[in-house]
């Protein structure tokens, strides 16, 4: 019975010796594994080294020679409903610069050799939700608060037009250096469509016959306030708060005026605003600078090239070590 703790203890000593030799085993032959990796970099020193020179030479002469495209982005808005026109005047000109259409070239005066490398799309300008839901409800909480009111129509119009996109990107892409008085002409071009703009020159003529007439009326009701301001000075008898009087016992409610007359001139405002913005069937909200389009590989040609080719010769040597190791199985 006395032997049997020693035994334990001597099995245990003899399984960590084991496994301190495996260890030891294991870095000897990591060990052996970068020796061999390293007589291998040296073997292969010339052809590694001569790779790497010969990647950053193609690399560097490409970074002359390919001509790097340039990029403007114009923000629009289309106008009078003419966002599904937009879209199908955009994939219009697209087809005919891809087929290099005489006509439209000649329409617009524009040679092939200036539509090298061109290229045009659009896509919608998403907004970002800034808002979590909980925010959200909490909105709505407050708002019932005033569903009783004039105030929530104009916040439901004010929140329904932030969450419609309004405004599209058109993009063009380019290398000539004359692009961005081509992507001029193209928007010249997309305003020229004739229904809209007969279709403008009515919608402008409306807003400044409109315009007109709110100003006469604002100018009359001024007259009558001025009127009912004199005369309260000459009434003797007591009157109504707001109302006034006359001869033929007829009312004059000033407070409904003077509301009239703030609304006709939010009115004006409004078409004023309107007759400036509406220049075309879209307007042109930003033209940008143009910049230059940054890609992962092309931008980087003096690195990416020799890392490449690094990656092939690296590639090439383990399949042709697997060659090998599976011929001497056969064997």
């Amino acid at each position: 019975m006395a032997d049997q703790p020693v035994n334990q203890n001597n099995s245990d000593e003899i399984d960590l010796g084991q496994l301190f030799q495996m260890i030891r085993n294991g870095f000897n032959k990591l060990g052996v594994l970068f020796l061999r990796f390293f007589l291998y970099l040296k073997k292969s020193a010339l052809i590694l080294i001569g790779l790497v020179v010969l990647g950053a030479a193609i690399g560097f002469g490409l970074k002359f020679i390919t001509t790097e495209k340039v990029q403007v982005d114009v923000i629009v808005r289309p106008n009078l409903e003419s966002k599904d026109y937009l879209y199908d005047v955009i994939a219009e000109i697209e087809s005919n610069i891809k087929d290099k259409n005489p006509t439209f070239l000649s329409r617009l005066d524009i040679t092939e050799a200036d539509l090298k490398g061109f290229e045009i799309s659009i896509a919608v300008v998403k907004k970002e939700e800034a808002e979590d839901n909980e925010k959200q409800l909490e909105y709505l909480e407050v708002l019932q608060k005033f569903q009783n009111t004039d105030l929530i129509a104009d916040v439901i119009r004010e929140e329904l037009l932030k969450k419609t996109e309004l405004n599209h990107r058109i993009t063009f892409t380019y290398k000539n250096s004359n692009g961005e008085e081509i992507a001029r002409k193209l928007l010249d071009y997309i305003n020229s469509n004739g229904y809209f703009t007969e279709l403008l020159s009515v919608q402008k003529e409306n807003s400044r016959e409109r315009i007109e007439k709110s100003e006469v009326l604002i100018s009359q009701i001024d007259t009558i306030i001025q009127g009912y301001s004199r005369n309260l000075n000459k009434q003797d008898t007591s009157l109504e708060t707001g109302k006034l009087v006359f001869q033929n016992e007829e009312k004059l409610n000033v407070t409904g005026l003077i509301t009239l007359k703030t609304e006709l001139i939010e009115d004006i405002e409004e078409k004023k605003m309107e007759l400036k913005q509406l220049n075309g069937p879209i307007s042109v909200i930003n033209f940008g600078n143009p910049h230059q389009v940054s890609t992962a590989f092309f931008g980087k040609k003096i690195t990416v090239l020799p890392m490449i080719f690094l990656g092939i010769f690296f590639l090439l040597s383990f399949l042709k070590y697997l060659n090998r190791k599976a011929s001497e199985i056969e064997v």
